[in-house]
């Protein structure tokens, strides 16, 4: 496995319905490396966004679909998403402010 750094570790940020209103409980949700743990995305996640104090981390990895193409089958890539849950005392994710 290769070495990945803190700032490879959060690809983007995922943004819902569903996550926008899990924001009010100060969670907060992204696609992440398929290869990191949690512990990789809370020092990610707390050197990234100053301030930031993370509670707790819930990953799940997600299957690549199945696409059709005429009569050729594949599947698309093979991703992991973390919901990031921030202590009281936190300050807020500037990124999803003005959504």
């Amino acid at each position: 496995m290769a070495d990945i750094k803190y700032y490879d570790v959060i690809l983007k940020p995922v943004v819902t319905e569903k996550s926008m209103n899990a924001m009010a409980e100060k969670k907060y949700t992204f696609l992440v490396h398929p290869d990191v743990t949690k512990s990789q995305v809370k020092e990610a996640v707390e050197k990234m966004f100053e301030g930031t104090k993370v509670k707790k981390v819930n990953t799940m990895n997600l299957d690549g679909k199945t696409r059709r193409r005429g009569m050729t089958f594949g599947k698309t890539a093979k991703t992991k998403k973390a919901i990031v849950t921030l202590t009281e005392d936190s300050k807020d994710i500037e990124i999803f402010e003005g959504l």
